[in-house]
């Protein structure tokens, strides 16, 4: 499983309420790869937001964070080989977690 947020204040609250309740054990055996953080808007995020964003991927296995990108807002179908090198990196990061180079199952259930 991959959470996925907007790089605003209502996405990454909602990420931290969806990490929280797996770390917790209310989520038993999903197995959460991490977080991927995506920009609301283009350009530099704000500093509460960066520093959010921070303390939100403290509560998940890694964090990936995509920048903005026009063609997604149009529905267009990314182009893996033509797309931002962070979009390539996720791509091969979760090729990796997927074929069981890495295990973030989350064993406990519910408290």
């Amino acid at each position: 499983m991959v959470l996925t947020a907007r790089s605003n204040m209502h996405g990454l609250k909602a990420a931290q309420r969806a990490a929280t309740q797996w770390g917790s054990g209310l989520v038993p055996f999903a197995d959460l790869a991490g977080l991927v953080v995506i920009a609301d808007a283009p350009g530099r995020l704000p500093r509460p937001l960066r520093d959010f964003a921070g303390i939100v991927a403290g509560g998940v296995p890694r964090t990936w964070h995509l920048p903005w990108q026009d063609s997604w807002r149009l529905g267009e179908t990314p182009d893996p080989e033509a797309a931002h090198r962070d979009v390539r990196a996720l791509i091969s990061d979760l090729t990796a977690i997927t074929s069981g180079a890495s295990d973030t199952t989350n064993r406990k259930g519910p408290a």
